[in-house]
């Protein structure tokens, strides 16, 4: 089965980057504060939320960039919540995104910051 043009399987073997900062995402729609980027692949990312995501939805994202070594001060695309469970400290939750739509330009920019800032677990 294909998902966000990679097999399952294949997206299982994209290791997630952990973040050194934790920069805002927003949903677009509504300028609403969803949470926390908590980690970050090419293929999708997790946000930190002080409540739970619906899954299964497509959402119109925004993630604000720590600094000015970009191009763009912010990332716009489109994900689907995949997943939420509650976090380790149960006063916050984690939610799964897949990708769906995203710039070329902005996949650049998500594998700068993942070289940049993230770390492995």
């Amino acid at each position: 089965m294909l998902v966000g043009g990679k097999s399952v399987d294949e997206r299982r073997r994209l290791n997630r980057r952990h973040m050194l900062f934790y920069s805002r995402v927003y949903d677009r729609k509504t300028g609403i504060f969803l949470g926390y980027l908590g980690n970050m692949n090419e293929g999708g990312m997790m946000i930190i939320s002080e409540t739970p995501i619906e899954i299964n939805l497509d959402f119109l994202l925004r993630i604000d960039l720590p600094d000015e070594n970009y191009t763009q001060s912010v990332i716009d695309f489109e994900a689907k919540s995949v997943w939420c469970n509650e976090d380790i400290d149960p006063n916050f939750f984690n939610t799964g995104f897949q990708f769906l739509s995203i710039s070329g330009e902005s996949k650049e920019i998500i594998a700068q910051i993942i070289d940049d800032y993230g770390f492995r677990e």
